[in-house]
């Protein structure tokens, strides 16, 4: 168990939270949620060690591991990808070498009673237990399974990490610490960097995952996703729940309506008992009365309705102006860079008022497909702007285009034209920046003040094309909630590209999926586009096994083949249901193995016949691999459950 006692932070003497004390649990998945600025990503850097804290302590076991995958980070390598990712594990082999000299000692040690040789035994197993969890013979197997999970392609791993972008250099980080295996994983927006596919699979990967897992994420269908516990850091307090983040905001709000019921009976009876007082004060036939009353009052335990943190951008878009009945179409658009295909005869057509969605894995050509829109790189084919067509586009790169040495004020005024310019504060402080703020320096932003920023900036003229470029990216979930409503009802034609499937869910009419230098057209929205998906996936694997059979088996009918698979489906998922039930009855009886094996190492002066021996170093390792092993059938058997 990892504790957080008491901690404070300040800066500037200003505190950002105070008192702030929780328990790590193994094998917990903790939300940790709270608007921009509320100090998720400084409460866990105070955790693994990278900044003090001003009151308070961490209290973290010896053996437990701690990794951290920050927001951002340069990895600055040479190295091809794959020895990038073995040389976070290149420890493993000092510890072999280290495990082969303790072997050759004890070989040659006879005296069996000694302190000396029990410190040899305890460090030996101490250390084969470490390599087990590795499995090195494994590890560039698994290093292999996780680069493809994060969306690498198997010809990729020979590529230096130095030509990659920012984005797939995180994702080179996020899979140096899954390899690693720490017992407490810390990871800061995850997902930032990752595409849908991505995603799912780290669902699936921390899900299984044996450490425990503290995540700060503003999506909220991987937070509910993979977690169980929430923790909210709100005006400088953490609020602890024992539920995924969209069930712990129904109870927080429950919490926040009983508080202010019971304020309110109790404000009704304190009004009572004060006007009885006051009443009676002078009449000396009531004086005990009313020494009871005031008695009564003392004692009472007031009630307080929590300090909720309600700030949050509001703004709507400017009306857009009118356009041609088709905003926007292609017409066989080809994107070559160098030698390297990119996007093929691409036709498409975005009529007025449409709200459509790019997805796809990185790299498919999303944002090639946006840039040749807006016109900003070349291309082959036709791209034909509808009448009076007016665009504004929100990059993924927008961050790194604002001027870090203006003033939030300058940033805006430097594009602001017109009449609007009277209203830069007013629009300024619609996105939070109010007082002051307006003269900060955009090199000392947060992540989050800088997309809050850049939005501001769409809004100094009217368009009626928006597009938008991973938005949602260092948004907080109230933030992302009002940017949706805004785009909902905006009149003008938008497409989003975006991997927060929360954030697209209904809000957009038609996906666009990019694969294999084409897209593809899906009516609906994104929960629509991921259910055929998932079908189109069991298909193919349908097709595939039926291009197996002899082809002499005479083919069933449309209906016939549908119920057969229908019930061919009820039936693996009831087989598998019941194998994993049984796998983790299996599990659940050899932890309490492994607990009865680490009560008697934790009572030396009771078992020592059996330590000395080394019965139970050997005992506590045996079953350590059968949990292993049953641990690793219980994730297949998930994995199968996920595909059916």
């Amino acid at each position: 168990m990892i504790s957080v006692n008491g901690i404070r932070k300040e800066f500037g003497g200003t505190p950002l939270f105070s008192d702030v004390s929780f328990n790590i649990n193994p094998k917990e998945r903790i939300g940790l949620s709270g608007k921009n600025g509320s100090g998720k990503s400084t409460l866990l850097n105070i955790i693994v060690g990278n900044i003090g804290m001003d009151a308070g302590a961490v209290v973290i076991p010896d053996d437990v591991a701690v990794g951290y995958l920050p927001q951002e980070k340069d990895l600055k390598s040479n190295s091809a990808i794959i020895d990038e990712m073995m040389q976070a594990v290149s420890f493993i082999k000092e510890w072999q070498n280290e495990l082969a000299a303790l072997e050759k000692e004890i070989s040659t040690r006879e005296d069996y009673e000694s302190g000396n040789y029990a410190g040899l035994i305890e460090k030996h197993q101490h250390l084969s237990d470490r390599l087990l969890l590795f499995q090195p013979a494994k590890l560039r197997g698994e290093a292999e399974r996780i680069l493809l999970g994060l969306g690498f392609e198997a010809q990729q791993f020979y590529r230096p990490v130095s030509a990659l972008s920012v984005g797939w250099q995180m994702r080179i980080e996020l899979g140096k610490l899954l390899l690693l295996k720490p017992e407490l994983l810390l990871l800061d927006e995850p997902t930032n960097h990752l595409d849908i596919e991505s995603i799912q699979w780290l669902e699936r990967f921390l899900l299984s995952y044996k450490g425990s897992v503290i995540l700060v994420s503003h999506d909220r269908a991987f937070l509910d996703n993979v977690t169980n516990r929430t923790l909210e850091i709100n005006n400088g307090k953490v609020f602890d729940y024992k539920v995924p983040y969209s069930r712990y905001v129904e109870l927080r709000n429950e919490r926040l309506e009983h508080q202010k019921a019971a304020f309110s009976n109790q404000q009704k009876e304190v009004k009572e008992i004060e006007q009885f007082i006051e009443k009676f004060r002078y009449k000396a036939t009531k004086a005990k009365q009313v020494q009871s009353r005031i008695k009564q009052l003392n004692r009472m335990d007031r009630v307080e309705i929590e300090d909720v943190d309600k700030s949050a951008i509001h703004f709507k878009f400017p009306d857009a102006p009118h356009g041609g009945k088709v905003t926007i179409e292609t017409e066989s658009v080809t994107k070559y860079y160098g030698d390297k295909l990119v996007l093929k005869d691409i036709n498409f057509h975005l009529l007025r008022g449409e709200k459509v969605a790019f997805v796809g894995k990185n790299g498919e050509g999303k944002t090639t497909f946006v840039k040749i829109l807006l016109g900003m790189i070349d291309y082959t084919g036709s791209v034909k702007n509808g009448h009076n067509m007016i665009p504004a586009y929100y990059t993924q790169d927008q961050l790194e285009m604002l001027d870090v040495n203006n003033t939030v004020f300058d940033e805006v005024d430097k594009v602001a034209v017109g009449d609007i310019r009277t209203r830069l504060k007013n629009i300024l402080g619609s996105f939070l920046f109010q007082g002051d703020d307006v003269n900060k320096k955009v090199k000392v932003l947060s992540g989050g003040e800088k997309s809050r920023l850049a939005l501001a900036k769409l809004l100094l003229s009217p368009s009626n094309f928006l597009v938008l470029d991973e938005p949602t990216n260092h948004l907080d979930m109230v933030s992302k909630d009002i940017l949706k409503s805004a785009l909902l009802s905006y009149s003008g034609s938008v497409i989003i590209v975006s991997h927060d499937r929360d954030f697209l869910q209904g809000l957009t009419s038609k996906v666009y999926e990019f694969k294999n230098h084409s897209i593809k057209e899906h009516i609906g929205d994104i929960s629509e586009y991921l259910s055929k998906y998932r079908q189109e996936m069991l298909k193919a694997a349908e097709r595939n096994e039926n291009a197996q059979k002899p082809k002499d088996e005479q083919p069933l009918s449309d209906n016939k083949m549908l119920y057969k698979q229908k019930k061919e489906k009820e039936r693996n998922l009831r087989k598998l249901n019941n194998r994993i039930a049984a796998v983790e009855k299996e599990i659940e009886l050899i932890e309490q193995e492994l607990e009865t094996v680490n009560n008697k190492l934790s009572n030396p002066e009771d078992y020592s016949d059996e330590i000395k021996s080394g019965l139970l170093y050997k005992a506590h390792k045996t079953i350590e691999e059968k949990l292993e092993e049953a641990m690793n059938r219980w994730e297949l058997l998930h994995e199968k459950m996920e595909r059916q």
